[in-house]
């Protein structure tokens, strides 16, 4: 199968399988989202999801959020993992806001990455759920499957996330960014799936016999 025929067959499949997608953090604003997103680094959405409730009923809000101890905020963030950085970064970011932004998440990428905790793929996924902006938040899921289904070699995330650009057109970033994870998760998982088991990598590599090599981010 030409890599051509590989994008439209993924890009027909996955909207069958997911004609909606759900953003899998719960949130209620730009600011919650990018909190949560923040907290999902080396976490699953899962643990994340059953944290904000009790971090968002102490502030919400960068204005309250950072007015917040530190301590305070990482021993509500503990179950999700790097919670000393992370508890610093979401008062530092939540006084950044409210100096520069009037407490308003910026609808900009650049502005988002210069927040403390905020890399790329965090601002990308704000820009893409938050505001509908198109982006291409490249995660493990995203650059596995990528990688799988011999849409990107794969080096790096950066890389990655270059060629699927290239690949999909822009009014399909969204929605693949989330169709793509959520295939990962039920179909073509790290371990439930070595290249030669899900369909839609029997389907795009039918002769492919040995486990397809997958280089780490």
């Amino acid at each position: 199968m030409l890599k051509k025929d590989r994008v439209a067959f993924i890009s027909q499949r996955l909207q069958e399988l997911y004609p909606e997608q759900p953003i899998p953090l719960d949130h209620k604003d730009p600011y919650t989202l990018l909190v949560a997103v923040l907290l999902s680094a080396q976490c699953t959405d899962v643990r994340v999801n059953q944290v904000t409730p009790a971090l968002f009923e102490l502030a919400d809000n960068p204005a309250d959020m950072a007015k917040q101890d530190v301590d305070d905020i990482r021993q509500i963030i503990h179950p999700c993992g790097l919670s000393p950085q992370k508890s610093k970064a979401i008062k530092r970011l939540s006084e950044m806001l409210v100096e520069d932004y009037n407490g308003v998440v910026p609808q900009d990428m650049e502005a988002l990455e210069t927040l403390p905790g905020v890399g790329h793929k965090t601002a990308s996924v704000v820009m893409s759920q938050a505001f509908g902006v198109p982006a291409f938040p490249v995660d493990t899921h995203i650059h596995r499957l990528a990688q799988r289904w011999g849409l990107t070699e794969g080096k790096n995330v950066v890389q990655t996330e270059r060629d699927l650009k290239r690949l999909f057109p822009k009014e399909q970033w969204n929605a693949l960014h989330l169709q793509i994870i959520y295939y990962g998760r039920e179909y073509c998982s790290a371990r439930g799936c070595n290249g030669t088991v899900c369909e839609i990598c029997r389907t795009c590599y039918p002769l492919r016999k040995n486990p397809k090599i997958v280089r780490k981010p």
